[in-house]
């Protein structure tokens, strides 16, 4: 595990907002393992995840912005974000806050996980 990089994350929520795909993807491991946070179950390798998020976006306008960053009890990198989730015609469809898990190898994602925030 390396250590901590705020400004890692960060750019990783600022390209996914963006849009840009092949930054976001920069930031992970070839083979990263990623939740499918909209249809359930989880993805394997980039490939998969600009396939999940291209199906995605066609169809939803999300956003997600980073609001607290802590170490979790494992080392991992818990973000505390806020989601906002809207269809293509703008109607609200989810503002949330949850929290975000990473495992970091090599400076890159090696797999992240959404949790439910502890109220």
């Amino acid at each position: 595990m390396t250590p901590f990089d705020e400004s890692t994350i960060k750019s990783l929520y600022e390209a996914f907002n963006a849009r840009e795909i092949d930054r976001a993807l920069a930031a992970m491991q070839p083979d990263v393992d990623w939740p499918n946070g909209w249809e359930g179950g989880r993805l394997h390798g980039r490939e998969a995840v600009r396939d999940y998020w291209t199906r995605q976006w066609k169809v939803l306008d999300p956003v997600v912005t980073p609001v607290g960053f802590q170490a979790d009890e494992a080392g991992r990198i818990a973000v505390d974000v806020h989601a906002v989730v809207r269809d293509r015609e703008g109607k609200l469809l989810a503002d949330e806050s949850i929290q975000h898990v990473y495992t970091i190898e090599s400076g890159l994602i090696r797999s992240m996980e959404i949790r439910k925030l502890k109220s």
